[in-house]
């Protein structure tokens, strides 16, 4: 035998390609091995949600190196899995309040499915759900990767940080993913997790109440007339479900809500939390549950012998988690005075929305009145090249309740990214840049800057 017969022939030995029990062409899989390796980068945004998608867009389109990490499978976060697809708010009182890239996205993803935008000259009055911008889940997703590929950043599904440290001026962030544990070493940091997470793991301070708002899981059912049903006895017969304990009477709150919506934002689920596996494993495991139960129910009443499930979102969207103790903490007064701080950054318009066991009941804000979001509630307190977007904002829990919706959080992702960039490029930390340069980046990626609320 010639050698390089034989050392093919004891290659495929090695390897059981000869073994008999083997089909034809099937090869012995190698051991599973832990990939390692190192990126360097700019920025390293941390979640693809609502802010995290918008950050990243903005430091690559400004020119930084920009990696993005989502331990999901999708961009979009409540928007896309949590199935929240009615952005808003972007217009207050006749005008336009948030724009830049948040904006151009749910306008090309309107577009796309052929899709209309509200009246926005309109009052929404009491009903500020008139001005939220419904978008097609799925095309929203798309372009928000096209739009981050476009971007030249580096998307990494499936990775999670387990651990965070500050070194030589640089954030050290280890990350760990299906087969693969990254090192990757970055100037700034923008955590968009919702739930501060990189800022807890950095060892950064958070906080959260008590008893945190109920999380939702949305979903679509079908298959009957709602014209013909007898919603009167069907209330009377769900009311006898809570009251015996079929049902829970906290869930859902509102049987003909429920059947006139089709389902959409109709649930409640008590202690839905994200912050780690375990609790968002609950959280998902208990809003299905709740659906399951009620469908069933259901069936059961007249006219509804063939309800089915449409549609169900992947996860229970959270509403409230922990959010940042930051350099200065957005209030309830704040929010509603419409205060304009020296260092705005964004605006935030909606309701303040606490949902908790009973529902919820929004406050409107006053007419004239818009909040603003200050750079220093971006970033956490004693941080350096540190900041955060998003729900996990520092702010109080009713303050918060209002800019955790995705206009805001918009605004929040593409200012922070902006901060980030100017840091980065100025050898700063993100405190001590100049406000007149972030304003200036920022409007050249066409955002809303706060001025004075008279220019509102």
């Amino acid at each position: 035998m010639k050698r390089r017969e034989a050392l093919t022939a004891l290659g495929a030995v090695s390897l059981g390609i000869t073994s008999p029990s083997l089909l034809h062409g099937e090869v012995m899989g190698v051991p599973y091995s832990l990939k390692k390796g190192k990126i360097d980068t700019d920025i390293l945004v941390i979640g693809g949600g609502t802010a995290g998608v918008i950050a990243a867009i903005q430091a690559g389109r400004a020119g930084a190196r920009t990696v993005l990490i989502e331990n999901g499978s999708m961009l979009g976060g409540t928007t896309t899995t949590g199935g929240v697809n009615f952005p808003g708010i972007f217009f207050a009182w006749g005008k336009q309040v948030i724009s830049g890239i948040g904006w151009e996205l749910v306008q090309d993803a309107v577009s796309l499915a052929d899709g209309m935008l509200p009246d926005f000259s309109i009052p929404h009055g009491r009903q500020h759900w008139k001005h939220q911008v419904r978008v097609n889940p799925a095309v929203y997703a798309l372009l928000a990767e096209e739009k981050c590929i476009q971007a030249g950043v580096h998307i990494r599904f499936y990775e999670t940080p387990i651990q965070i440290r500050f070194h030589n001026n640089r954030w050290i962030v280890l990350t760990a993913g299906k087969g693969i544990e990254m090192e990757i070493t970055c100037h700034q940091l923008i955590d968009c997790t919702g739930n501060a997470y990189a800022a807890s793991i950095a060892g950064l301070s958070v906080i959260r109440e008590a008893e945190t708002q109920p999380g939702t899981l949305q979903f679509r059912i079908g298959g009957y007339d709602l014209k013909s049903l007898d919603l009167d006895r069907i209330a009377v017969n769900y009311r006898r479900a809570t009251d015996s304990g079929e049902l829970n009477p906290h869930e859902f709150m509102n049987v003909r809500s429920l059947l006139a919506n089709a389902g959409d934002n109709v649930q409640h689920i008590a202690g839905a939390d994200s912050t780690t596996s375990e609790t968002h494993t609950f959280a998902n495991l208990a809003g299905r549950t709740s659906l399951l139960k009620m469908v069933r129910f259901l069936r059961t009443q007249p006219g509804l012998k063939y309800l089915k499930i449409e549609d169900m979102c992947n996860e229970t969207a959270v509403r409230e988690t922990y959010r940042i103790d930051g350099e200065y903490k957005i209030t309830y007064d704040d929010y509603t005075s419409g205060h304009v701080f020296d260092d705005a950054v964004s605006y935030s318009y909606y309701p303040i929305d606490l949902h908790d066991a009973y529902g919820v009941q929004p406050k409107q804000l006053e007419p004239g009145k818009v909040a603003t979001v200050p750079l220093r509630a971006l970033i956490p307190r004693n941080s350096k090249n540190f900041l955060v977007a998003g729900r996990c904002v520092s702010s109080d829990r009713l303050a918060n309740s209002a800019l955790r919706v995705q206009g805001s959080c918009m605004g929040m992702g593409q200012a922070a990214a902006a901060a980030a960039v100017i840091a980065f490029k100025q050898g700063k930390t993100p405190l001590d840049i100049s406000l007149v340069d972030l304003g200036t980046l920022l409007k050249e990626h066409g955002a809303i800057v706060p001025a004075s609320q008279k220019a509102v």
